[in-house]
């Protein structure tokens, strides 16, 4: 699978039953891993930054862009959307309609910024951008852009709490050591 991608860095992990869709379009960096039964689909683009974790059962769809930052993590069983069908009525859905009848398909973009996670089971809606340091709680809808170093929970996504940054001083130590 590595051959394939447009780009892989070093130390990368692609556990055996992780699926990549397009992957002539995904960019993967230094020493990330990514969990057996994961479904990434390319899409229009895909970066997956350095020390990154993709835990199993998650799956990045939709069509649109996506990218991960560094020391970032998406925990087990979460969704990352980016792009959809319009089901309002207009146009048919799914993939079996040929493109024509449904004009209206959207393929946007979800950004998650460095040090972000995303807890256990939490669905992300295209057209978001996640900030740096971020999280989620189990099970959080996220539909619109969440501030940087800020806890969230619940559906939708409210803020739960501001987050602490010392993990910034072990970062630069870390990276001091490469």
């Amino acid at each position: 699978m590595k051959k394939r991608l447009k780009k892989c860095g070093n130390n990368v992990i692609i556990r055996p039953l992780t699926k990549i869709a397009n992957p002539e379009v995904v960019v993967i960096s230094d020493n990330a891993i990514i969990d057996d039964f994961t479904l990434l689909v390319g899409g229009k683009g895909m970066k997956i930054g350095r020390n990154t974790h993709i835990a199993s059962f998650v799956s990045i769809i939709g069509g649109g862009t996506f990218e991960l930052g560094d020391f970032a993590g998406i925990s087990a069983g979460s969704r990352i959307i980016t792009g959809s069908d319009d089901f309002s009525g207009v146009s048919m859905t799914n993939p079996s309609i040929p493109e024509k009848y449904k004009p209206k398909l959207h393929q946007g973009y979800v950004k998650i910024g460095k040090h972000a996670v995303l807890g256990t089971n939490t669905v992300v809606h295209p057209d978001v951008i996640i900030g740096e340091g971020a999280v989620t709680g189990s099970n959080t809808l996220v539909v619109k852009n969440l501030e940087p170093w800020t806890i969230y929970i619940g559906t939708p996504a409210r803020e739960h709490r501001k987050r602490e940054k010392g993990l910034l001083e072990l970062e630069k130590q870390y990276l001091a050591e490469f």
